[in-house]
């Protein structure tokens, strides 16, 4: 199984990018997706989550309003939308699948991605 990150990069605050996370070797459909982030010195995060088909989404109070969680279960990918970057959004960011929705994360995946650099400069 692997969960492949990839859209991180360097962007003015107040900028956009778009997160990829492109799953291979599992039955993608039969995993909830869930987004977190580590800021340097800092714990992991819970960023967003999204369930099998895609019709329930909850995410941290921090980034609600601005991130968007989505995901094309034909292209075995889940997508993180972020708009309206802030410096404090600067962490890496990792995707995670497990078999548990859960408002704020369900704390147990099965699977991690390696993570992708989002930076934002001010």
């Amino acid at each position: 199984v692997q969960l492949v990150e990839s859209g991180g990069g360097l962007v003015q605050a107040g900028g956009s990018l778009r997160l990829s996370c492109a799953a291979s070797g599992l039955t993608f459909s039969n995993y909830v997706m869930d987004w977190f982030r580590q800021a340097p010195g800092k714990e992991r995060e819970f960023v967003a989550a999204i369930n099998w088909s895609g019709g329930s989404s909850n995410y941290a109070d921090s980034v609600k309003g601005r991130f968007t969680i989505s995901r094309d279960n034909a292209k075995n990918t889940v997508y993180l939308q972020m708009s309206s970057l802030k410096p404090e959004d600067t962490a890496i960011y990792y995707c995670a699948a497990g078999r548990t929705y859960a408002i704020g994360g369900s704390n147990n995946y099965a699977y991690w991605g390696q993570g992708t650099q989002v930076t934002v400069s001010s």
